[in-house]
């Protein structure tokens, strides 16, 4: 496949009600969306990172520039054999995961549908649904987060998921358990704590939780070990885990017994099938992690999320709970047993809708290779 050219596109949109984590509260989303002609055929990524650098290092500004000046015109009217060797291209640029996992994703689509399959087939996955959680953000009182757990538990949501940070977490986490007994319950801290609340945390092991997410330090997968070591609740390592590496080292450490993947932390399809074979190797689930996605990074997760090592519930979700309008078509769905169903056609299985695309745009850059037709 020889990349012919590549447009950045950075893109406003707005979520339908705020989210609010331990960072900070969200509504406004600075999304950057890549596309790729390879062979003459468009793939479409998504960089997930968002505005400001608390989730980790890289922000939507940061991507734009390293894709800017330097992914994209290094890359342009290289060949590669398949979307897998793509990383081989940038290795000489450290970090920036969620820069190249965009590039790297489009690049995926492509050859997708170059080749005329899904592409959670050419990911080697196997699920024809996939198993759906939803993840809550901090509300105002403990009532309001029942409220809305009922909300979620109706539309057939498999997992819930609570955002929690110092003084709003055990009542609140509390008044959903004691509502809701028997149901898949996580929370999210986002490392908001350190081990010196390990009693606090402790005591979340009463309710029966299915995993604590990154309680502590974002890159600090020692002190998660022993933290491990002193609750029952499994903890499960987001923000710590960047390549595969990582991911064994906090397995051989028992920092964790379960692992989010998210595609842009670990830069892109190809680290993130290795990191969930290799995870499964060692009996230890993972499950798709979501960075408030548009319908782009959306498909891209549910294509991942089909792969044998994702046996927990995803934070993949239906479109219509975070936009009023989504840029793909169809619009992702959740059935009512909480799944969504694998799209079958050829690449990323939805449309793109360029019109509501260009009518969200504020800012663009592309890049052509010479003679694209060689």
């Amino acid at each position: 496949m020889k990349i012919e050219s590549i447009v950045l596109r950075e893109v406003h949109m707005q979520l339908k009600a705020p989210f609010e984590t331990s960072f900070g509260t969200v509504q406004d989303r600075r999304i950057l969306l890549v596309e790729v002609v390879a062979d003459g055929v468009s793939g479409w990524g998504e960089v997930t990172a968002t505005e400001s650098p608390f989730y980790n290092s890289e922000t939507t500004g940061t991507a734009w520039h390293i894709i800017s000046d330097f992914i994209a015109p290094f890359v342009i009217g290289k060949r590669v054999a398949k979307a897998s060797d793509f990383p081989a291209l940038v290795t000489h640029i450290r970090g920036h995961e969620m820069a190249k996992s965009g590039v790297e994703n489009a690049l995926w689509d492509a050859e997708a549908q170059l080749t005329g399959v899904p592409l959670s087939k050419l990911l080697g996955g196997t699920s024809e649904e996939i198993a759906c959680g939803v993840s809550l953000g901090i509300r105002e009182n403990p009532r309001a987060l029942v409220m809305r757990v009922e909300e979620e538990l109706r539309s057939g949501y498999q997992r819930i998921k609570l955002k929690i940070k110092p003084g709003k977490d055990y009542e609140f986490v509390a008044a959903v358990r004691k509502e809701f007994p028997s149901i898949r319950l996580s929370v999210d801290a986002n490392s908001a704590y350190t081990l010196a609340d390990t009693e606090h945390l402790r005591r979340f092991d009463e309710f029966n939780l299915l995993m604590m997410e990154q309680p502590l330090g974002w890159d600090d997968i020692y002190s998660h070990s022993k933290l491990q070591k002193q609750i029952h609740t499994a903890i499960c390592l987001d923000e710590c885990i960047h390549n595969t590496g990582d991911a064994l080292t906090a397995i051989e450490l028992e920092a964790c017994r379960i692992v989010n993947v998210k595609l842009g932390r670990v830069g892109g399809h190809t680290e993130a099938r290795r990191m969930q074979e290799a995870c499964r190797e060692r009996g230890v689930p993972v499950w798709c992690g979501g960075m408030l996605e548009s319908g782009v990074g959306r498909a891209h997760n549910i294509a991942m999320s089909t792969l044998p090592g994702f046996v927990l519930p995803g934070d993949v979700s239906a479109s219509l709970r975070y936009w009023n309008e989504d840029i793909i078509e169809p619009v992702v769905e959740v059935t009512s047993n909480g799944t969504i169903r694998v799209p079958k056609t050829p690449g990323i299985g939805y449309n793109v809708i360029r019109d509501r695309v260009e009518e969200l745009t504020v800012s663009r850059n592309q890049w052509h290779a010479k003679h694209a037709a060689d």
